[in-house]
């Protein structure tokens, strides 16, 4: 493997300048955003955590958009993890479906919320 395929290779990891946009003005237009798979266990206890304490959220199924691997992407860029859900509060990633029901348990949760 030649010097050609290594610069593909970190071509591919660099993170888009208009998809990391566009999550920054996702996270930022609601107080609570989920980028999620639709199919995945933990994306829907997060969802049922904020469903619980009747908080409204936007949800951004990366499974069922043509972007949703970009997207993806790049989300690991900005937060150094790949996996889903990735959950945002004001702005602020707070991790994923098991972190949102640890702040729940733990009693947390709802003084995010607030503000």
């Amino acid at each position: 493997m030649g010097s050609g395929g290594s610069k593909i290779i970190s071509t591919a990891k660099m993170g888009n300048p208009e998809v990391q946009q566009f999550i920054k003005a996702a996270i930022t237009q609601d107080k609570v955003v989920i980028f999620s798979k639709s199919y995945c266990p933990y994306c829907k206890l997060a969802k049922d955590v904020f469903n619980k304490v009747k908080q409204p959220f936007k949800v951004f199924e990366l499974d069922q958009q043509d972007d949703g691997d970009t997207i993806q992407d790049n989300l690991a860029q900005i937060t150094g993890f790949r996996t889903v859900p990735q959950v945002f509060i004001n702005g602020n990633c707070v991790g994923g479906g098991s972190d949102v029901k640890a702040l729940y348990d733990a009693g947390k949760l709802e003084s995010m919320l607030i503000g």
